[in-house]
C-alpha cells in the first residue's frame, strides 16, 4: 500500500497516527462555538477537524410513526424523534465554508461526512481534500459510489458491518475510482465500552482488504485509542467538544481540549515506541552492560588453589567472565595469586 497524501499530511505505515477531532453537533447551533471548536482542536495538536453534512430532511422523515422515534432504553437520545434529533445535531451548510477556512488558517485539515448525494455535490463546491463515510452509511452503496467517483481519499467507519458488507463497500469504492481508502474499526454505541472495541479486528481488516486502518473511538478516555496504535491504527477519530458540561447531542462521549491534547501527545509516544524488530542492547543501553553480573573472586585466592563456590561468585558489575562459565570454572586452579574483588579472566586459570 502506498501512503496517502492529504494536503501536507501523510497517512500510512511508519507515520504518526492522523488524529481527527469530530465536531458533530457539539457546536450547539452556534457558529461562534463551532469556530472555537476548530481553534481548540488546532491548539490541541489535531491533524484534522471533521463535521457532518446533512439536514433533517435528507436523513429521515418528519413522521409520527413509532419507527421514527428513538425508543432504546439505554440510548442517550431516547424520546427524540429522528427528525428532531437531526434538526438539533446538523451543521448548517452555510457554516461549512467558514469552518473549513478557519481550519486552513490554523493548519489543520477540514473535511466532512456526507450523508447523501446532495451533500457530496455541495461539498465538492468547497473542494474538500477527502471524505468520511459514517458507520450507519457504510451499506449505502450509491452514496459510497458518489463520493468515490470524486477520486478523493475516503475514510469509512466499519461499525455494525459484516465482513461481507464491507467487501461490497470496498469493492464499490474502488470500482468507482477511490484508490486511497482507510477503514476505521468502530463500535456504533454511544458511549461504547473497551470490551466492545475488539481492537484485534484492526490488523485483520488491514490484511483482509489491503487498506490502511484506524479507529473511530466512542469510548471514554484515551486508553483504547492508544492500544489501537500498537495494532496498526494510522487514523484515530474522537468526538470533540469545548466542555461536556455545556451539553449537546454528543457531549457525553466527546473529549475536552485537555484530553485531546493528551491523546495527541501520548499517541505520538505510542507510535514512537513501536520502533522496529530489535534484539540486543540499544545505543543507550550499551553503558548499562557493565552492570550485568559476572564472575569475581570474593576472597583472596593463592596460586594453585582451586576455585570454589566460596571464593568466586556471580555478582555485579559485569567486568568478569559471563555467568554461564561459573560451573565450568569451579574446580579449576588459579594460575597466580588473585586478590579479592578481581574480575575473573581465562588467563587467571591454570
Amino acid at each position: 500500500m502506498k501512503a496517502i497524501k492529504i494536503s501536507d499530511r501523510i497517512i500510512g505505515k511508519n507515520r504518526p497516527p492522523f488524529i481527527v477531532a469530530e465536531m458533530s453537533g457539539n457546536h450547539n447551533h452556534s457558529l461562534d462555538r463551532a469556530l472555537k471548536i476548530v481553534e481548540a482542536a488546532a491548539k490541541a495538536g489535531c491533524h484534522g477537524l471533521k463535521i457532518q453534512t446533512y439536514t433533517a430532511d435528507t436523513m429521515t422523515l418528519d413522521c409520527d410513526r413509532d419507527e421514527f422515534w428513538v425508543n432504546d432504553d439505554d440510548s442517550l437520545w431516547k424520546g427524540y424523534s429522528l427528525h428532531k434529533l437531526y434538526q438539533q445535531a446538523y451543521t448548517p451548510w452555510e457554516w461549512h465554508e467558514p469552518i473549513f477556512n478557519r481550519c486552513k488558517e490554523l493548519g489543520i485539515i477540514g473535511f466532512s461526512t456526507p450523508f447523501d448525494e446532495s451533500a457530496v455535490d455541495f461539498l465538492e463546491s468547497l473542494e474538500p481534500p477527502m471524505y468520511k463515510i459514517a458507520s450507519f452509511e457504510n451499506i449505502d452503496l450509491p452514496l459510497i459510489e458518489k463520493a468515490a467517483a470524486t477520486g478523493k481519499p475516503m475514510i469509512i467507519s466499519t461499525g455494525m458491518a459484516t465482513a461481507a458488507e464491507l467487501d461490497e463497500t470496498v469493492r464499490t469504492a474502488r470500482k468507482a475510482g477511490c484508490d486511497d481508502l482507510v477503514l476505521l474499526r468502530c463500535t456504533s454505541s454511544y458511549p461504547s465500552t473497551p470490551e466492545e472495541s475488539n481492537l484485534l479486528t484492526i490488523p485483520h481488516l488491514e490484511s483482509l482488504f489491503d487498506v490502511f486502518v484506524g479507529l473511530s473511538d466512542h469510548t471514554l478516555g484515551i486508553g483504547v485509542a492508544l492500544a489501537s496504535i500498537a495494532l496498526g491504527a494510522t487514523v484515530i477519530e474522537k468526538h470533540f467538544t469545548l466542555n461536556r458540561a455545556d451539553g449537546g447531542v454528543d457531549s457525553a462521549f466527546s473529549m475536552e481540549p485537555h484530553e485531546m491534547e493528551m491523546l495527541v501527545c501520548e499517541s505520538m509516544k505510542a507510535y514512537q515506541s513501536l520502533g522496529k524488530i530489535h534484539y540486543g542492547p540499544t545505543e543507550k543501553e550499551k553503558d548499562s552492560l557493565q552492570y550485568r553480573r559476572s564472575l569475581f573472586a570474593v576472597a583472596d585466592i593463592k596460586k594453585g588453589e582451586k576455585f570454589t563456590r566460596e571464593n568466586i561468585r556471580r555478582i555485579r558489575p559485569g567486568h568478569g567472565l559471563v555467568p554461564k562459565y561459573y560451573t565450568t570454572i569451579i574446580g579449576k586452579t588459579a594460575s597466580q595469586d588473585i586478590k579479592r574483588g578481581t574480575p575473573l579472566r581465562w588467563e587467571l586459570m591454570g
